[in-house]
């Protein structure tokens, strides 16, 4: 794969801003660029309405996305904002993969990822840039073992 680019919206808990510069870089590093629209502690939202913040801030750049990716960490599946972001994608037909975190252990996945996610992958550049093509609709534990279950996918496959 050479330099492809992707527009991606990173889902994720702020508590794991520091993350998405690792996936990207990652990823970059087996030749996919990663532009991003997610809120970061760096471009925060200060916005206090949810309503607003879903309608104006959240909803154009999950448009403009071509995929959702989840940055899956321990507390991520405690997200109302993460959930509302992967049924969001869902309703606009994106596609949605889901990354654990570096060194992810005993996390849950969030219940929107488990009912609408394309692929669930570990800490390796090419499974991601498999999945969020499309290459790719394996759903791997955090130990890097293929889960023996697949959620139903949204696809009624």
């Amino acid at each position: 794969m050479s330099d492809e680019i992707k527009n991606v919206f990173i889902s994720h808990i702020h508590e794991d801003d520091e993350g998405l510069p690792k996936v990207k870089h990652l990823v970059a590093n087996h030749g996919m660029q990663m532009r991003d629209s997610s809120i970061t502690s760096e471009k925060p939202n200060r916005a206090k309405n949810p309503d607003y913040i879903k309608r104006e801030i959240l909803n154009p750049r999950i448009e403009w996305a071509g995929t959702l990716a989840v940055y899956v960490s321990e507390d991520t599946w405690k997200s109302e904002w993460v959930n509302w972001e992967i049924e969001r994608a869902h309703e606009l037909g994106k596609r949605i993969v889901g990354i654990w975190q570096y060194g992810a252990k005993n996390c849950k996945i969030p219940e929107a990822l488990e009912k609408y996610g394309d692929a669930m992958v570990g800490w390796n550049g090419e499974s991601i840039i498999d999945a969020i093509t499309g290459e790719s609709e394996a759903w791997y534990k955090p130990t890097g073992e293929i889960r023996d279950y697949r959620p139903i996918s949204r696809h009624g496959c």
